[in-house]
């Protein structure tokens, strides 16, 4: 069973940066696609960006060139590093990931069949 768990959130002002983590266990983190996810109230999930076994990355348009998905084999653990914060990425942000030899690390929850509980991130103006 995969277990994910998300760290790292909190409040920051517009223009600062957070990095968030994800732990993960119950499983060889290297052979599974993983995913960055965000969710507003009454809105659906939003991917952020997402990493493929074989290290080819995705972002969503309005995160690129200020996010940075990454993630230590080693470690078990997923990143996602924020700069630039903007409150437009004030939400709830989810770690996930999908398994097996053809797992696809698209921006679709879909792609997805393990998530985290979430860390919450605010951005203030």
């Amino acid at each position: 069973q995969v277990q994910l768990v998300e760290s790292g959130g909190g409040s920051v002002q517009a223009g600062g940066s957070l990095r968030l983590s994800c732990a993960a266990s119950g499983t060889t983190y290297s052979n599974y696609c993983m995913g960055w996810f965000r969710q507003t109230p009454g809105q659906g999930r939003e991917g952020v960006a997402a990493i493929d076994t074989d290290g080819s990355i995705t972002y969503a348009g309005s995160v690129r060139g200020r996010f940075t998905i990454s993630k230590d084999n080693a470690k078990n653990t997923l990143y996602l590093q924020m700069n630039s914060l903007e409150p437009e990425d004030t939400a709830m942000y989810y770690c996930a990931a999908e398994g097996g030899g053809d797992c696809y690390a698209g921006l679709e929850p879909a792609d997805f069949g393990y998530w985290g509980q979430g860390t919450q991130v605010t951005v203030s103006s």
